[in-house]
């Protein structure tokens, strides 16, 4: 099991914020700079936390995305964009390049909430199925 907060205001820019060009009449996908910005702050956090050998076979990954609560009350559920499924896909692409797992096919169980609260950040807890 792997288990850990990472203590940072977490990203709201989504892995499906990918931009489309138009370059010799084909189409070309690119990340806006916010987008490449987002992964690089979580592939900075996650490094120190991944395994020694990524997991290779299923997992369950639960996380807690914590945002900085203003007016919300401590641990109020937050229903606001962005979607927990968009936020997540950009969570685990950068903890497969972190090589928490060989392919984030793995991830076989997900729970993820979005919260406001006290202190921001993002809880990650991975244990093998």
């Amino acid at each position: 099991m792997t288990e850990f907060f990472m203590a940072m205001i977490p990203p709201t820019v989504t892995a499906q914020e990918h931009k489309i060009m138009v370059r010799s009449g084909k189409p070309v996908f690119y990340d806006p700079p916010d987008l490449t910005a987002a992964r690089g702050k979580l592939t900075a956090h996650l490094m120190s936390h991944a395994p020694s050998e990524p997991y290779t076979s299923g997992v369950r990954l639960t996380v807690k995305w914590c945002f900085p609560r203003g007016r919300h009350a401590d641990g109020e559920y937050r229903t606001t964009k962005p979607d927990t499924d968009n936020l997540q896909k950009l969570l685990k692409d950068c903890m497969t390049r972190c090589r928490f797992w060989k392919d984030d096919a793995l991830v076989a169980s997900e729970i993820a909430e979005k919260f406001w609260a006290e202190v921001p950040g993002i809880y990650v807890r991975i244990e093998e199925l």
